[in-house]
């Protein structure tokens, strides 16, 4: 199936590995121009034939100005922005200092307020407008052991939804993607800070998993390509479980 997706111009955040570098690979064999940054970028934008990169740190103030202003220079506007940005440290409440959350905040739902209104002009100018944001399973079950993250993601779905109905007379979706039981770095990381073995976690993992076994990070990014689709164009404000059956609710 053709996703109209050929020399649109995508940019995506945080994308040198795990499920933004999926994002990146999945718009780009659809034809997409993408743009991607990360802190260190170069090695997976010339391994996946990106268009373009630049080492930012989106929690930073005025990065995520500077980093659309050159994606959109470099592509020649912006049709499609993918938000993602590297979760926060794991931890509980009690575990976890008052500065801690400061820096959550600004790296996970400050930073994408500021690329959405840095984006937006740009999108607006579009006939193709998307924005895709990468969340987490635990906006509607929260995972133990990772406060911050659970309480940011749910902010950027917030967002998402009020964004949604705002832009949708300019013909701009805004969707999210919560994934779960994908096998990524994050998932090491997890069991790293519970002081468990990761490839143990990883194992035990899979085994409980519904369908026994792990996503493949290109799962993740096969769905972010469909939302940023012609097919799509009139899904918005929704939030797609990528999960593998793992989320046991009805909405």
């Amino acid at each position: 199936m053709d996703l109209g997706l050929k020399d649109r111009r995508a940019l995506v955040t945080a994308a040198s590995k795990g499920l933004g570098r999926a994002c990146a690979e999945a718009l780009i064999a659809e034809g997409a121009k993408v743009y991607i940054s990360s802190r260190q970028p170069e090695a997976t934008g010339r391994e996946i034939g990106a268009a373009g990169w630049l080492a930012s740190d989106v929690s930073k103030e005025d990065e995520p100005e500077r980093l659309v202003g050159e994606a959109a220079r470099v592509l020649g506007g912006l049709d499609i922005v993918i938000v993602n940005a590297g979760g926060p440290p794991p931890g509980t409440f009690q575990t976890t200092p008052l500065q801690a959350w400061e820096a959550g905040f600004q790296l996970t739902l400050l930073s994408a307020v500021r690329l959405v209104r840095a984006a937006l002009p740009h999108l607006k100018q579009s006939d193709h407008g998307r924005i895709v944001f990468i969340t987490s399973i635990s906006v509607r079950q929260p995972i133990p052991n990772i406060v911050i993250s659970n309480a940011m993601r749910a902010g950027v779905t917030g967002l998402a939804k009020t964004l949604a109905r705002e832009f949708a007379p300019d013909g701009i979706t805004v969707n999210c993607l919560a994934p779960d039981a994908i096998l990524t770095d994050r998932l090491r990381d997890i069991a790293r800070s519970r002081g468990v073995d990761p490839e143990e976690q990883i194992t035990q993992a899979a085994k409980a998993a519904p369908m026994r076994r792990l996503g493949d990070p290109a799962d993740f990014g096969a769905a972010c390509a469909f939302l940023c689709s012609h097919q799509a164009g009139y899904i918005t404000g929704q939030t797609l479980g990528i999960d593998g059956g793992s989320l046991l609710g009805v909405h």
